[in-house]
């Protein structure tokens, strides 16, 4: 058999509240193929047509025979079946004395078609549940006492192991529980998954069933077969009360699940600072530092900012990073919560990191790089403005222009910002051929960008082991003659003429722009002199350097002067 994990039962099935129910099978309905539970089926049967007229004194008297009692019908159905759907409770307490300590079934549809009639709440659904729970869900105390007064057994499973105090504490009824304890109910049941009441109750943030369970005895940290905690499925579900209440109640929050992660990790994953507030100072630092991942990598991955900003408060390490183990499993090695802030477009979380101190030279791969192969303007900015290295290099990958200019790809307002902040144009037009036949383009030379945004080499990933050299240095002549990128030719030359002064094209370049009519235009802007006010401003750029560029706005200098080194004019 297959073994499944609470994950899975918290994907597959629901705690309560809708009308799935673990284990059924729901299609399974009259004969008619309706889903009507009031259509009648074509029946005459003497029986069924006493309890249709609520003739009990017949009804007593052709089932004192248990021929008649349990005969079924040619769509599989009971007396007792018609009795609760027609809603005739005499007669169907005349069929349960009948067939006393029978277990009985109902398909799902009729629970929900005859919700208001009192019987109905007495049966089971498809093969899986006995009818405690279905009067449990239904939230019937005279059903729940007249089941239990006819011997129906209170511990009693269903397909996932689903039993009636489940069910009673995922509708936060205490008065249902009692009776239900009273009569003998297990305080920790688990169902096939493991999950146990308490855990159901944390889950769906049922306050009453909660502290009802606590004062009867439940166990707060009892575990399910992933480890997971009541503690842990409150921190997950953002029930600030309850975390509260199991803390005061000694609840453990340094119990991991099997993947490792602690309630702390969920908390901070899907963002509720408060609760990670509360938790912080009850999880054992020791245990954080051997878990494989950091609460602060799991709330950038996932842009809590807010969480972030709770966690670095109290302490967390800005620039904590994966173990070994753990970063070799991404392409790109990523190591700090800053690099998984950008790889998951978390750019106020990623400011969070960086006015906190977090390193830009910790990651094998540059931050900017990853920002740059998302196409985030936002993030490329704030990395630029705090530092980042604009001709940042990939290990792997060597070329002979700026390696962002390729993973830009064709976005030109992407390419801009870069070259704004002194990315180095120049290197695109040195091509080491000139005006002579350039050889045929390599497929190892072409840089793309893979599908997880990545660099690539010949529709491959890079090298996992980082330390390789490259096959050879790709110039930006080569990377822009491939097809997907070379009817982008003519305005990414265009634009990088705005930030070199004269250059003179290879014969490569030369035959692109001649390929498209349209691009004559930058051909002639090359045979052109280039005006001196653009060259002064070239001038002015260099000297002050890539670093200063990045902060020019904030110069003492005219606003007019401002917009010409920035080339806004």
């Amino acid at each position: 058999m297959t073994k499944f994990s609470y994950s899975d039962y918290l994907s597959q099935f629901r705690y309560a509240g809708n009308n799935t129910v673990p284990g059924l099978r729901g299609d399974r309905r009259r004969g008619d193929n309706q889903s009507d539970g009031a259509s009648e089926p074509e029946d005459v049967d003497p029986v069924v047509c006493a309890i249709k007229r609520g003739d009990v004194e017949t009804v007593r008297n052709l089932t004192a025979s248990s021929h008649w009692a349990l005969k079924e019908n040619k769509d599989g159905w009971i007396p007792l079946h018609d009795a609760a759907c027609l809603g005739q409770p005499e007669c169907l307490k005349t069929l349960l004395r009948g067939i006393y300590s029978t277990v009985l079934f109902f398909p799902v549809y009729f629970l929900e078609h005859c919700r208001s009639r009192l019987p109905c709440c007495l049966l089971c659904l498809a093969d899986s549940i006995f009818c405690v729970s279905a009067a449990c869900e239904l939230e019937n105390v005279d059903i729940v006492n007249l089941l239990l007064s006819y011997g129906a057994t209170v511990n009693q499973r269903c397909a996932q192991g689903w039993t009636a105090l489940h069910e009673a504490v995922s509708r936060n009824n205490t008065e249902i529980c009692e009776i239900l304890l009273r009569a003998g109910a297990a305080i920790n049941p688990s169902n096939t998954y493991t999950i146990a009441p308490l855990i159901v109750a944390a889950q769906q943030g049922q306050m009453r069933a909660m502290c009802y369970l606590i004062e009867k005895g439940a166990d707060v940290n009892i575990q399910t077969c992933d480890g997971v905690t009541a503690l842990y499925e409150a921190s997950k579900n953002g029930h600030n009360e309850i975390v509260a209440l199991l803390l005061t109640k000694n609840a453990d929050a340094n119990k991991p699940t099997s993947s490792g992660l602690l309630p702390l990790h969920i908390a901070a994953q899907h963002g509720h600072d408060k609760i990670v507030s509360l938790l912080v100072s009850v999880t054992s630092r020791a245990r954080l530092r051997h878990s494989w991942i950091s609460p602060l990598h799991l709330a950038a991955e996932h842009n809590r900012h807010t969480v972030a900003a709770v966690l670095l408060k109290t302490g967390a390490d800005v620039n904590a990073t994966l173990p070994h183990s753990h970063s070799i499993k991404y392409d790109d090695r990523r190591a700090t919560p800053l690099y998984f802030a950008i790889a998951s477009g978390s750019t106020k979380t990623a400011e969070v990191l960086l006015n906190a101190g977090a390193s830009l030279s910790l990651d094998p791969v540059s931050p900017l790089l990853m920002a740059v192969s998302r196409g985030c303007i936002s993030s490329v900015s704030l990395l630029l403005e705090r530092g980042a290295d604009v001709n940042a290099s990939i290990p792997t990958c060597t070329t002979a222009f700026p390696v962002l200019v390729a993973l830009c790809l064709n976005k030109l307002p992407l390419l801009k910002c870069l070259l704004d902040n002194g990315c180095d144009a120049l290197s695109c037009f040195a091509c080491t051929y000139g005006s002579g036949p350039h050889p045929a383009v390599r497929g190892s030379s072409i840089i793309t960008v893979g599908s997880n945004g990545y660099a690539v080499q010949n529709g491959s990933m890079l090298p996992r082991n980082c330390s390789e050299p490259p096959e050879a240095i790709t110039q930006f002549c080569e990377w822009i003659s491939i097809p997907v990128m070379s009817k982008w030719t003519g305005p990414i030359i265009d634009l990088l003429l705005e930030y070199v002064g004269h250059v003179q094209l290879c014969s490569k370049l030369t035959e692109l722009l001649h390929s498209h009519e349209e691009w004559h235009i930058v051909e002639k802007k090359l045979l052109s002199p280039r005006p001196l006010l653009h060259l002064c401003r070239l001038r002015i750029r260099t000297q002050m350097g890539r670093y200063r560029l990045r902060s020019i706005t904030s110069l003492p200098l005219p606003n007019r002067l401002i917009r010409y080194l920035s080339q806004a004019d």
